[in-house]
């Protein structure tokens, strides 16, 4: 068994390419066109499975728990316990933390976009001054 210390380091460096494959899947240009067809198809599928399954690709914390799933599977990750009841809290710690990511990340963006959308402003009040 690990030490619970290189389990919770595992758990921080885990949830960082879970955070960047759910984020860019979901958000990001180079997604945007099977994105908006997820988007379609989850708002006008015939059936609930239809449009709940269309749904977790637009998602960010619907899709990481697959993220999540397929990195466990990769990596064995556990936490805690050395059995399949460390798979399910390691997974769901997995999802936690890498939302936590995610949610600093977007907070973070839209900072910048505010920052540079001020420059814009003040860099036309500068012009129209001269």
């Amino acid at each position: 068994m690990t030490t619970f210390f290189m389990q919770i380091i595992c758990l921080f460096i885990l949830a960082i390419p879970i955070a960047c494959i759910a984020w860019t899947v979901t958000h990001e240009e180079v997604f945007r066109e099977p994105r908006e067809y997820c988007v379609k198809r989850s708002q006008q599928g015939k059936t609930l499975m239809e449009r709940k399954f269309f749904y977790l690709f637009t998602c960010e914390y619907c899709f990481s728990h697959y993220v999540t799933i397929l990195f466990l599977f990769l990596t064995s990750y556990h936490l805690m316990l050395d059995d399949w009841r460390g798979y399910i809290i390691g997974g769901f710690s997995l999802v936690w933390i890498a939302n936590v990511y995610m949610s600093l990340f977007g907070l973070i963006r839209q900072d910048i976009s505010k920052e540079k959308t001020e420059i814009k402003l003040m860099q036309k009040e500068t012009e129209q001054l001269k």
